[in-house]
């Protein structure tokens, strides 16, 4: 059924202030050290037209990485189109995490010849780490990490120690560019399955993750203490195991989990921001082994697909309130990236659950939300290597140039090709801005402007919905000579009604 929205300006109240960096993004460690990634999908795959699939092996998910993955070198970040690229998104968090940060070696002084000593799994040497200093100094970003914590380091029973932190911490100091946030670990309710000491225990992760923040306020006290890093668990499913009761939780793929209250009640140092990873579901690689938890690219437009961020935040806000109150809810991995991404993820239809995280977290709360990732995998802002941006680029690009921090209630209940969000205008000046999703296939919205707008209309190249070009107005978003972005021109559109297209994304300046 079409839909029509009457914007009424006269009444908005503001709902919240939100963080200037709310839209951040990821710098995998896989990527730093280089090593063995999610295996790039074919054009045929990401255009629908060729099938994905990979035979479950009895043998469990790890057998089945050798047809997942491939090894690819570090990421140049010294790139000047990844530099450039990068600036355009405005003042940012860069995440530099995953679960190769909780088993990798800090091999600042050249000892190790590349080699991982015993129970690491990869090396970070000093070039590569002032590599990623240089990048976050180059963008204008703020650094957040996660730091070693596995058999090498210590064992179960152990206490962690921070001998390896000590080494990021204090070159990151000396250089000039500090690590702003950290968290403990990356994804720890998946314990030894994320990397911990054979053994390891919600009890060790407490007593451990109270040492670490310990150790860090005491000698880095400018450093933002940020957990728990989770992904799944509190009864939280992947994928429509959440509506359901299908399951499709991490439990199908990690031996031993567990649940925020396991990590957090009854340790002593508090955090100063509360930390945790969503995924809609998981991806095409992994559909053979959690059916329930995979959506279908038919769906990916739907309201249960487009609600599952939004739910998220729902059940976490509360946790929040419990272990972290008063403070900002940061989503530390986000994206269409849940067993390293789906066929879709880099074309226009993931722009459809990227703009509406972002609007829908906005009225949930305030804090951050991290892409998953800037440049790696078929999930990535740009194109792994070659740094081509994807459409969920130039929509973020977009809702960072056009979007202010003041959110207010649209006064509109979210419906079927009526997703609509509101904020002031980023420019400063008088007014607001208007985000409407109509992500209807078939339908068009009408819209009842009160005043003139500038707009902006982003849709699938050739009415394409999995195209690998987006476009603005009708114009296709491509880089031009020397890697210079399109001009993102508005639209002047005049007061009165307004039809907008089937799936479809309009911002109106107003």
């Amino acid at each position: 059924m079409s839909q029509f929205i009457k914007l009424a300006l006269g009444t908005l109240k503001p709902i919240r202030e939100m963080n200037p960096m709310l839209m951040s993004y990821n710098v995998e460690f896989a990527e730093v050290t280089g090593g063995t990634f999610w295996k790039a999908y074919t054009p045929g795959q990401i255009a629908g037209t060729e099938e994905f699939h990979v035979e479950p092996s009895s043998e469990g998910i790890e057998a089945m990485y050798k047809d997942l993955m491939q090894v690819y070198p570090p990421i140049d970040l010294y790139n000047e189109k990844l530099r450039s690229l990068a600036r355009e998104l405005g003042p940012v968090w860069v995440r530099v995490s995953g679960t190769w940060a909780t088993k990798t070696y800090y091999d600042f002084d050249g000892t190790t010849n590349g080699k991982a000593p015993e129970g690491y799994l990869n090396v970070l040497t000093k070039e590569q780490w002032i590599g990623v200093l240089d990048f976050v100094k180059a963008v204008g970003a703020k650094l957040i990490v996660s730091v070693a914590n596995c058999p090498g380091l210590h064992s179960a029973e152990e206490p962690w120690h921070p001998a390896e932190a000590e080494k990021l911490f204090s070159l990151s100091k000396e250089y000039g560019v500090p690590i702003n946030a950290a968290e403990f670990a990356n994804e720890p309710n998946m314990m030894e399955d994320t990397g911990f000491p054979k053994g390891y225990t919600p009890a060790h992760y407490r007593r451990d993750q109270d040492l670490f923040f310990g150790w860090l306020r005491a000698n880095y006290p400018d450093c933002l203490c940020v957990g728990p890093s989770t992904t799944g668990g509190d009864n939280i499913s992947f994928g429509k195991g959440n509506s359901e009761g299908k399951g499709g939780g991490i439990e199908q793929i990690a031996s031993n989990t567990c649940d925020c209250a396991d990590l957090l009640v009854g340790t002593r140092e508090p955090l100063d921001v509360f930390s945790y990873h969503y995924y809609n579901g998981v991806s095409d690689r992994l559909a053979s082994v959690m059916p329930s938890a995979h959506w279908q690219p038919s769906e990916a437009s739907g309201e249960e697909y487009l609600d599952t961020a939004i739910n998220f935040a729902r059940i976490y806000a509360p946790m929040r309130d419990k272990y972290c109150p008063g403070a900002e809810m940061w989503v530390t991995e986000s994206g269409d990236a849940g067993g390293g991404g789906d066929t879709w993820a880099s074309t226009y239809l993931d722009v459809f659950r990227t703009l509406n995280e972002l609007g829908g977290f906005s009225v949930q709360t305030n804090g951050v939300i991290f892409h998953n990732t800037l440049a790696s995998s078929d999930y990535g802002f740009l194109a792994r290597q070659v740094f081509d941006p994807r459409p969920n680029y130039f929509a973020v690009l977009l809702w960072n140039r056009l979007m202010g921090t003041t959110v207010y209630d649209s006064e509109e209940p979210i419906r079927e090709g009526a997703h609509v969000y509101v904020h002031s205008r980023k420019d400063g000046k008088e007014g607001v801005v208007y985000l409407i999703i109509n992500n209807s296939l078939t339908e068009a919205t009408t819209v009842e402007l009160p005043k003139d707008a500038w707009r902006y209309t982003l849709a699938g190249e050739n009415g394409n919905i999995r195209a690998s070009v987006m476009t603005l107005n009708g114009n296709p978003l491509v880089l031009g000579e020397n890697h210079g972005l399109p001009e993102l021109k508005p639209v002047a559109q005049a007061a009165g009604t307004v039809e907008l297209a089937p799936a479809t994304c309009t911002f109106f300046v107003l």
